[in-house]
């Protein structure tokens, strides 16, 4: 599978001042092959919606690579590279109702995109805007009303309405279904799977429900304070974690029959997650992880294949 986005040792830190610097991304290295799906998965703050902020170009990078089919992306970008890639490269942000503009009619929301590339028509707005209403769920009737008409999962299906109106290649989820209720949350799914089914998309999907990443993934990867800590098929990495820190989350996720979820004993990683501001050498799981060795405090573990197409940073299966 040839390589739609590879990015090579990313790193985007905040400076807070005063000699504080926060590693939100601290050295990602993942390619994403051609319609594939991605799942990225890791705690609150680990990082995730930083980079794909990062790829989409919304942060600007601090060091390390982006590139889209070969093309480097710049580190930083102007209004003329976001004309350029916005039509490959489009986003779907985890709050419905705060990433869309409560002043714009649905229409207007949907058909901004391709009203300002120049791909729609202005003869065509209306019955192109129209299509897309009913692709993703939704009446052309309600083209005018206002955002705060709309329920979550509605709101939900305007942002995916939106972001493919301009039939990107690369579409990067920043936990579009976290806000919704369960029984909503399948429908958005369904309907990612079959809009990528039918126009070829490429998914950045990034969640907290470990679950549904395996479902809708082709591939998984664990991310840990600003780092991977474990990448391979979602089956692989869900019934056969390797990085203690992947085989907590595991452990702790919840059992869907609720008798056997009684009866299993609790398991979250223990200790508090470390402050990503000014972060010391070593591992970044060192001070949770069951399997500490000296060596996990002194230096950085190397991300590598450890099997094919299977890549983990831990000590515990060897070192350069």
């Amino acid at each position: 599978m040839s390589a739609l986005l590879q990015i090579a040792n990313l790193r985007k830190h905040f400076d807070l001042g005063r000699g504080r610097v926060l590693h939100a991304v601290d050295g990602i290295t993942l390619d994403v092959g051609e319609r594939e799906v991605v799942g990225l998965v890791g705690e609150s703050g680990c990082g995730k919606t930083t980079l794909g902020r990062a790829i989409a170009g919304l942060h600007d990078k601090t060091s390390g690579e982006v590139r889209y089919r070969g093309v480097l992306l710049p580190a930083r970008y102007g209004s003329e590279d976001f004309r350029r890639w916005a039509r490959k490269i489009q986003m779907i942000f985890q709050d419905p109702y705060s990433s869309l503009d409560p002043r714009m009619t649905l229409g207007e929301i949907v058909a901004e995109g391709p009203v300002l590339h120049g791909t729609w028509r202005r003869a065509e707005v209306q019955e192109r805007t129209a299509a897309w209403l009913e692709r993703v769920g939704l009446s052309p009737d309600q083209m005018s009303r206002y955002p705060h008409e709309f329920s979550g999962g509605q709101r939900q299906r305007i942002g995916i309405a939106r972001a493919l109106a301009l039939e990107p290649e690369l579409v990067i989820c920043d936990e579009p279904i976290s806000a919704l209720d369960v029984s909503v949350q399948a429908q958005v799914v369904n309907l990612l799977a079959d809009l990528k089914a039918s126009m070829g998309l490429t998914l950045l999907f990034i969640a907290h429900d470990l679950s549904m990443v395996r479902y809708v993934s082709d591939r998984m990867a664990v991310m840990y304070l600003g780092q991977l800590v474990e990448l391979g098929r979602s089956d692989d990495v869900y019934f056969r974690p390797m990085h203690p820190y992947t085989q907590a989350l595991i452990a702790s996720n919840p059992e869907a029959d609720p008798e056997l979820e009684r009866r299993r004993e609790p398991s979250p990683p223990r200790g508090e997650v470390p402050s990503p501001v000014n972060l010391a050498p070593g591992c970044r799981f060192a001070g949770r992880c069951p399997h500490v060795m000296d060596v996990c405090r002194a230096r950085d573990p190397v991300w590598r294949e450890v099997e094919p197409g299977r890549f983990v940073a831990c000590f515990l299966y060897g070192e350069e």
